[in-house]
């Protein structure tokens, strides 16, 4: 096959172009939707879901603490309530890491357009209060990390899961016990910043009284549990070899907890004022800005002290966004669509994430930093969400259900087993991914080893067509904020 040079990408690009790709609200509405139709413990109402109404599944009062997550108040074998949160991803289990992160995402795009998401409503149970729909929808996950904390330590548990994967069948249909496994020092740090930033934006919201005290507490909790137990890293591997039963599920392996600590101690400074958690905040900081991501939040702190900072701190992280964005803007100026996102190295597991969110730091450069500096973010990151929508060498609109050529089939046992010819509309699936991890096992053939092309629109492909709530949050937060710029430009 002829290698695919920028030019010929070039040229993929514009003809995909021609399709016309779907209006961004659209998008940014039923993105978080999407959020209200994977919510776990609860029934998936007819009223809010229509023809994606489902009974309640997995309620989650009856968790095991599995031996791995042992403590002298909560024995293995121990019973515990932790009901509510979404699914992760395709599959059915729940994992602080990533919730955290996602919740995080969540919050740190309302903060940026208040008035344009409270009159943002997407028709969920909690449509109608005093409160964002934005925020009610986290709120919802937030509760259930609140329950993955062992209120006798402080330490909190990695995740909620099955032993094994379940099969492609709906929530109400899974029978496998469900156990809460090992504490560690990532979920510690995470659900501590997390926490502490929720406890800023939800301080005095009359429908949620009380959560704003409550998650201060916890999250000072945790924290104090994560610099005592350092070397609590989740390994799967060796938890296996010590504690029964096997667990198979997803990983969320970390074996660096710099940047989730450092995401914290910058939360809960903003929050408390507390001068301990500025020196561990300076201890720990990162020289430069990276793309976040699951596994390297430290730019969500950087971005709280940039919005929230003193000058000091304010300036530094000025500066590091300011480097970043400029190399995103080096790196449109050599894509034919204008995008930073799109070449041969971007692609991989869950990369549209990080197209969504080169987007969302080019707007915040955009925003906060001087206008001289920051001529034609808007235009790039703009781009970058016509890319997802459609303008890229696929065609396809990775936004299930929308759009003329939309991902149709995606890896998530909700879409695969309702019945219902339409996937759940309105999920980010992972995108193009040259690693193929899923052709030998699934038998897949893929359209092209190119890493533009390496894209499947099947069930079976997990490594091109999964979704997962952190890609799902990256989504919100560019077309919240790229509709709020097109709509006033209309």
């Amino acid at each position: 096959m002829r290698k695919l040079t920028h030019t010929f990408i070039g040229t993929l690009c514009c003809l995909s172009a021609s399709a016309q790709t779907p209006p961004v609200a659209n998008v940014a509405q039923a993105s978080l939707k999407a959020f209200y139709l994977i919510r776990s413990g609860v029934p998936v109402e007819p009223e809010y879901a229509g023809e994606y109404a489902r009974p309640q599944g997995h309620a989650d009062t009856q968790v095991l603490i599995h031996p791995s997550a042992a403590s002298p108040a909560r024995p293995a074998g121990s019973v515990i309530s932790s009901p509510l949160g979404w699914y992760d991803a395709g599959d059915y289990n729940k994992y602080v890491v990533n919730s955290a992160y996602s919740c995080g995402l969540m919050l740190l795009a309302y903060e940026q357009l208040p008035e344009y998401f409270q009159s943002h409503s997407v028709n969920i149970p909690e449509s109608g209060n005093r409160t964002a729909d934005v925020l009610d929808e986290t709120m919802f996950n937030l509760k259930w990390l609140l329950t993955m904390q062992d209120p006798s330590d402080g330490g909190v548990y990695h995740k909620l899961t099955t032993p094994n994967f379940e099969g492609f069948v709906m929530p109400a249909d899974c029978h496998q016990q469900r156990y809460v496994v090992q504490k560690s020092v990532t979920a510690a740090y995470d659900f501590a910043a997390v926490m502490a930033q929720a406890a800023r934006i939800f301080k005095d919201n009359p429908d949620y009284p009380g959560f704003s005290t409550k998650a201060e507490k916890a999250a000072e909790s945790a924290y104090r549990w994560a610099k005592s137990h350092p070397e609590a890293r989740y390994d799967q591997q060796q938890m296996n070899r010590q504690s029964d039963p096997d667990i198979n599920t997803g990983e969320y392996g970390d074996r660096h907890a710099d940047d989730e600590q450092y995401w914290a101690a910058s939360e809960l400074f903003i929050l408390c004022k507390k001068k301990q958690y500025y020196d561990d905040a300076i201890k720990v900081e990162p020289a430069d800005m990276q793309v976040p991501s699951w596994g390297s939040v430290a730019a969500l702190g950087q971005l709280e002290w940039l919005i929230h900072g003193k000058k000091l701190m304010k300036e530094k992280a000025a500066r590091q966004l300011a480097r970043l964005a400029k190399e995103l803007a080096r790196r449109a100026k050599e894509s034919p669509i204008g995008a930073s996102f799109g070449q041969p190295s971007d692609y991989g597991w869950g990369c549209l994430a990080d197209c969504c969110m080169q987007g969302y730091l080019l707007l915040m450069a955009d925003r906060y930093l001087p206008a001289d500096e920051t001529v034609g973010y808007r235009t790039i990151a703009l781009a970058n969400m016509q890319f997802i929508l459609g303008n890229n060498p696929t065609g396809y609109c990775f936004v299930t259900a929308i759009g003329k050529k939309p991902a149709m089939h995606p890896h998530h046992r909700i879409s695969a087993a309702d019945g219902i010819e339409k996937p759940v509309p309105g999920l980010l699936v992972g995108g193009p991914n040259p690693g193929q991890q899923d052709r030998e096992a699934g038998r897949l053939t893929y359209p092209s080893k190119e890493p533009a092309l390496s894209y499947l629109d099947v069930e079976e492909s997990y490594a091109s067509n999964e979704i997962a709530i952190n890609w799902q949050a990256s989504l919100v937060a560019l077309s919240a904020w790229a509709d709020c710029l097109t709509s006033t430009a209309r």
